[in-house]
């Protein structure tokens, strides 16, 4: 009998240890945590429209955790840094006025919350002329936090934990690298790619603005007679060229996300912490925190987290994270209705992943 016992026993050890084994191969994972525009005040029209005291270093203290124990840590520099208004373009009524300058000093709180990557390319960081942009390489070198997305900049390539990352970044605004030229943005990413960069990731400040353009509509889109990119086409081809991930912003709401040929893509990531002159009411207040886990072998998408945060005014404290859970059902729905071919599968805590077989 004790025999009998001990060759079953065994035989459910092996079974049980081979089964395991198979259902969850352990694989090596990085995590790139992501989010939309950040913008902690602007100087213009005037020091009103900062934190008061001049002290933005609060701002990020409730959604600092959630950057912790990540690989990459990115958003989108809404704007650019400067203490003198010299280059500003003509900005006095308040109602129209979206020149979006945070003094020099706000540039440390990106590195203080846990930032190492930043898209520098969109519609606001030449608010400033030359001189906000030279404030804003030399700021961002000094910190050491990875940037790209000028014209004179287009890519970076950097190491993080022993992983070799190469990162471009696109906007349809005098200079960025543009998000119209669909062949040059190709030609970057397999530029990374034959520089022996492990994981490619892309950005892109594109579409249409607020809350009448949630919807991702798979043309090129045009706002204030501008063309803003189609940015459905311009993510698919630089996964095609061999970009791992593709992260957007732009739109100041959030828009759907999808998994495309194993490779993650979030078409908007919305206003994540925009403290002054920003439209936050209804849904332009509401964004993710994406943590994002990939395959470090393959930059192949395994699972993501959404932490859902709103903002509110006044006063704006900065993100709050959401206990309603409102932007999950957002990118739910926007993301059932838009991305119908490539259906990632979101549950109602946020929880990604890939799409049924």
């Amino acid at each position: 009998m004790k025999k009998l016992l001990f060759t079953v026993f065994s035989a459910a050890m092996f079974c049980g240890g081979t089964y395991a084994q198979d259902a969850t191969p352990k694989v090596d994972t990085l995590t790139i945590t992501a989010v939309g525009d950040i913008m902690l005040g602007s100087i213009v029209p005037d020091m009103s429209y900062c934190p008061p005291n001049n002290d933005a270093s609060h701002l990020l203290d409730e959604v600092k955790p959630y950057f912790e124990n990540s690989d990459i840590v990115f958003c989108n520099v809404e704007g650019t840094f400067t203490d003198t208004k010299t280059g500003a373009k003509n900005c006095n009524d308040p109602k129209t006025c979206f020149t979006f300058g945070m003094p020099k000093k706000y540039a440390k709180c990106f590195k203080d919350a846990g930032f190492n990557l930043v898209s520098v390319a969109n519609n606001h960081s030449g608010d400033f002329g030359e001189l906000g942009k030279t404030n804003a390489k030399h700021l961002l070198d000094s910190l050491e936090i990875n940037w790209a997305g000028f014209t004179e900049k287009p890519v970076t390539e950097f190491v993080v934990n022993g992983i070799k990352y190469g990162f471009c970044a696109f906007a349809p605004n005098k200079g960025t690298v543009q998000i119209t030229d669909h062949a040059n943005a190709c030609a970057l990413v397999k530029k990374l790619r034959e520089d022996t960069c492990q994981i490619v990731i892309v950005s892109f400040h594109g579409g249409a603005e607020g809350a009448n353009y949630q919807h991702v509509p798979r043309k090129y889109e045009t706002f204030l007679g501008q063309n803003r990119g189609n940015v459905y086409a311009f993510a698919h081809e630089v996964i095609d060229a061999g970009a791992d991930i593709v992260l957007g912003h732009g739109p100041h709401v959030t828009r759907a996300v999808e998994i495309y040929k194993g490779k993650f893509i979030a078409y908007s990531m919305g206003n994540f912490a925009t403290y002054s002159n920003i439209n936050i009411k209804g849904v332009n207040g509401l964004a993710p925190i994406f943590r994002v886990k990939i395959d470090k072998e393959t930059g192949n998408f395994i699972s993501a987290k959404i932490i859902p945060t709103y903002q509110i005014k006044p006063p704006n404290k900065g993100p709050h994270i959401d206990s309603q859970k409102r932007v999950i059902q957002v990118i739910q729905n926007l993301t059932k209705e838009d991305i119908y071919d490539n259906l990632p599968q979101i549950s109602d805590d946020g929880e990604i992943l890939p799409p049924k077989k």
